[in-house]
């Protein structure tokens, strides 16, 4: 019994001895007024945090491009994963959960917390931003994307990073903040890190008085209770998800189009599916505008403008224009709902093609751009430098010819059916493969009569179309432009309606 006693005390002081000893709380200075989070702090994280600390897998998903982001604090769940083969469950601000608590649920630590004597802070942020302070200089290289960043829990395991690295406080490879940022912060979380004043809050989510009017119009017409105009708002729905939308009066105020529980004029509701095209759980969707009040990033700012012009363009071409079936309500089961050449079959293709040609810079720029920090599964497939065209509607025969949409949609299906829970061979099996290389081989032969010219190129219609954009790469991020630039490229895409 002495040697078992023996033994695990043993066992006891080598893994005490493993461990760094905690970091002592960091001593703070008492300040002379109210540290104000909205123009004291944010300003700070806006200019030293929000570059790393703004995306879905930002580092330990702690997101610091507001309030609600800071609040929610750090996990060590990854958002990409690449040894994951099953789906997990998603974890997206303001969408997701929309308290502290709720997020604590989901496993989420808070990184303000202090629980250290007064004149002390020791919370998790403060000892990361000291810690920089105290050992300023960066040594050996700077390889974010290989390099082991963990996310700490608590002050212990904390500890134990900065023990064994010690030049990764924050900001990581990056100056230590100045003292009076520091100071700024230091003081801030001494003071319970509040959030926004109620004022400030109200500013934040109140659209302003001269957009209401905008607003009631634009929630008017995709809220219609007629099935015509409930398929029409499923498809912009569908498509300006992930825009930046922005009203003539007010152009510097963004908005998020969300599906709601709840109709115009009360509280909005958010349906928090993961695709846009997933069952909504409800009887009738409300599309709603949301006020954005992040600090907006460039990763994220694809914006889209509203006005009355506009409004009657959509009026024009969903509404106005007759359609080749009697409108009626589809269903959200994953089959259907993922294929939209199916789901909005009964709106006219010539519609539809041309609501993404008046869009077209937004378009392109959602296949490469989005929420991710870097996007290397989507970019690492692209050159550094092409050119985008497309072909124009009238010269388009898969819109010219009525029946060709309709007797490819088996062919036009995509792995997204199968929904988050599906085996990876069903996923990646090759009846997908095979169903797209048949869509090919019939629209080559669509095509073998009278193949496509360089006069059947779109040249756009209004001063404010975009017929040629130009891609640029930058690595795992790239950019989208209006117009031709650079030298000859060795390739450019030319895209047609249903092009795949």
């Amino acid at each position: 019994m002495k040697n078992y006693i023996y033994v695990i005390t043993f066992i006891f002081l080598l893994i005490s001895g493993c461990s760094a000893p905690i970091a002592e709380p960091v001593g703070v200075a008492p300040a002379h007024k109210r540290i104000d989070f909205m123009s004291d702090v944010k300003p700070i994280l806006d200019r030293r945090c929000v570059v790393c600390h703004s995306c879905y897998n930002s580092p330990c998903q702690l997101k610091l491009s507001s309030y609600e982001g800071l609040d929610r604090g750090a996990t060590k769940a990854l958002v990409y994963d690449g040894a994951r083969l099953s789906a997990t469950e998603p974890t997206r601000l303001f969408m997701d959960a929309l308290s502290r608590q709720a997020w604590r649920e989901k496993g989420f630590s808070s990184v303000t917390q202090n629980s250290a004597e007064s004149g002390k802070n020791n919370a998790i942020l403060l000892q990361l931003l000291h810690h920089k302070k105290e050992h300023n200089v960066s040594v050996g290289e700077y390889r974010p994307d290989t390099e082991e960043l963990t996310c700490p829990k608590d002050r212990q395991e904390l500890a134990d990073f900065l023990d064994d690295n010690p030049n990764k406080g924050m900001p990581y490879g990056f100056p230590a903040l100045s003292n009076r940022e520091y100071t700024t912060i230091a003081q801030w979380l001494a003071q319970g890190a509040h959030g926004p004043t109620p004022e400030d809050k109200m500013k934040q989510y109140r659209p302003s008085s001269q957009l209401l009017s905008s607003l009631k119009t634009w929630e008017t017409f995709l809220n219609n209770d007629s099935i015509k105009h409930q398929m029409s708002a499923r498809y912009l729905y569908e498509h300006l998800f992930l825009a930046h939308l922005y009203f003539s009066q007010k152009p510097d105020e963004f908005y998020e189009l969300i599906r709601s529980t709840t109709p115009p004029g009360e509280p909005i509701k958010v349906i928090p599916t993961v695709r846009p095209y997933d069952d909504p759980g409800v009887r009738r969707v409300y599309y709603r505008f949301r006020k954005i009040h992040s600090t907006i990033v460039h990763k994220t700012h694809m914006t889209v403008a509203l006005n009355q012009e506009v409004l009657s363009r959509y009026q024009e071409l969903f509404i106005d224009t007759p359609w080749e079936q009697t409108p009626h309500l589809m269903a959200y089961d994953n089959k259907t709902a993922s294929n939209a050449f199916v789901t909005f079959a009964q709106i006219p293709a010539r519609s539809r093609y041309q609501f993404l040609l008046d869009n077209a810079e937004y378009v392109i720029r959602t296949f490469i751009r989005g929420p991710v920090c870097k996007g290397q599964i989507a970019l690492n497939v692209i050159h550094d430098h092409f050119w985008v065209m497309f072909l124009d509607p009238d010269a388009d025969k898969t819109i010219l010819d009525n029946g060709f949409l309709s007797s490819e949609y088996e062919n036009l299906r995509i792995p997204n059916e199968k929904g988050s829970g599906s085996s990876l061979y069903r996923v990646l099996g090759n009846r997908y493969t095979k169903r797209l290389k048949q869509f090919h081989s019939d629209k080559q032969q669509l095509y073998k009569e009278t193949p496509a010219q360089q006069r059947d190129l779109w040249l756009g219609d209004k001063p404010e179309d975009a017929p040629i954009l130009t891609v640029y790469r930058h690595f795992d991020s790239a950019s989208v432009h209006r117009g031709v630039l650079g030298d000859l490229p060795r390739t450019a895409w030319v895209i047609d309606y249903p092009d795949r």
